[in-house]
């Protein structure tokens, strides 16, 4: 059954992709640009909603309230291509600093050339990356969110944490506040796997880093806070969900945590 079931909902979620954007896409382009990202936020509440029906996996939004006004570095942990898409509903005008070659594909990347992301070429250097910083900079300063993953690709749930300096160049450059963000969604929707397991999960929104410390503080603070939301999240998630098949990462900090507190 769980097989079936994760094999329905990849169809599905795939089509739901391909049929939205053509079905839209009329619309998404003759809406103003920040009008027209309720189509994106829309289908991402679609998700949610097959992924509950099919799947049987909910989650909830914890801390809200961390969440300040105006324009900041939004940065969630990430495992799932699930928390690539699933919290901008609840983002005002969100954007993402993306290789160059997503904007090539078609339809999707007239999508978010629309949405005004930030295309960098990852090979290139100088000139080619200030003038990244300096779009970076000018969407910022519009009042938008910059979506940044700490750890820069996808780990799973558990892994020993590799944070990237970027992140703590972007805040020195930017001058926003940097909001943490720790969840679990690799538990559920693992990376390169097709299986999808049920069960219920958080997200959870730890209050901002305000700008004014210097980079190497900030990173050392950063990863500090996270990880340490981190392990006690994937405890909670583990004792509320303990049907779940855990990938070793998980099941090996687990164990280290438990042996700890032990």
């Amino acid at each position: 059954m769980l097989a079936f079931r994760s094999v329905l909902f990849n169809a599905v979620f795939y089509a739901n992709l391909i049929v939205q954007m053509i079905v839209f896409t009329p619309v998404y382009f003759l809406l103003p640009r920040k009008k027209a990202y309720v189509i994106a936020k829309n289908w991402a509440r679609s998700n949610h909603w097959l992924f509950k029906v099919i799947v049987g996996t909910t989650f909830e939004i914890e801390g809200l309230e961390n969440i300040p006004n105006g324009g900041y570095i939004f940065a969630p942990k990430h495992q799932s291509f699930w928390d690539a898409y699933a919290l901008l509903p609840w983002l005002d005008d969100p954007f993402y600093i993306l290789k160059r070659e997503l904007t090539w594909i078609p339809l999707f990347g007239w999508y978010i050339k629309k949405q005004r992301m930030v295309p960098v070429d990852r090979s290139a250097r100088g000139k080619a990356m200030a003038a990244v910083m300096d779009r970076t900079k000018a969407e910022m300063e519009s009042g938008r969110q910059l979506i940044i993953y700490p750890e820069g690709t996808r780990r799973p749930p558990g892994a020993p944490p590799e944070y990237k300096y970027g992140i703590a160049r972007l805040y020195r450059d930017l001058q926003v506040p940097v909001v943490p963000v720790v969840m679990h969604p690799g538990l559920f929707w693992p990376r390169r796997k097709f299986i999808r397991q049920p069960g219920h999960f958080k997200v959870r929104i730890l209050p901002a880093v305000m700008p004014g410390m210097e980079p190497d503080a900030f990173l050392a603070h950063l990863i500090d806070v996270m990880e340490t939301a981190s392990d006690r999240l994937l405890v909670e998630t583990a004792e509320a969900n303990p049907h779940l098949l855990l990938p070793p990462t998980a099941a090996h900090r687990l164990a280290e945590l438990k042996a700890r507190a032990a």
